[in-house]
């Protein structure tokens, strides 16, 4: 399977107008190899590839939770549950198989 969103969440902050980003970046082979791609992204914000689609997605800077969901059907907006999740800070995450 390839990734095609990607949705970034933070916990909320009561009382800080901070903006948090984090940098994605998306790659053609698995483990984070090959990469074809990169965006800075704000929290809460739901990043589609459009018509591409990655075997891999390399993350920096999450500060609290990262969702990434499969490409097609009830999947597409960042819905209907996450193919996988992660919490803050940094990784790479492969697609699940098949």
């Amino acid at each position: 399977m390839q990734f095609n969103v990607v949705f970034i969440t933070t916990a909320l902050l009561a009382s800080a107008s901070l903006v948090m980003s984090a940098r994605i970046n998306f790659f053609a082979g698995a483990d984070c190899t090959a990469q074809v791609g990169g965006n800075d992204v704000g929290s809460g914000t739901c990043l589609t590839l459009g018509s591409g689609s990655v075997r891999s997605v390399g993350y920096s800077g999450v500060p609290n939770r990262i969702d990434f969901y499969i490409s097609g059907g009830g999947h597409d907006s960042c819905t209907n549950g996450a193919a996988a999740s992660r919490g803050g800070g940094s990784g790479c995450v492969n697609a699940p198989a098949g």
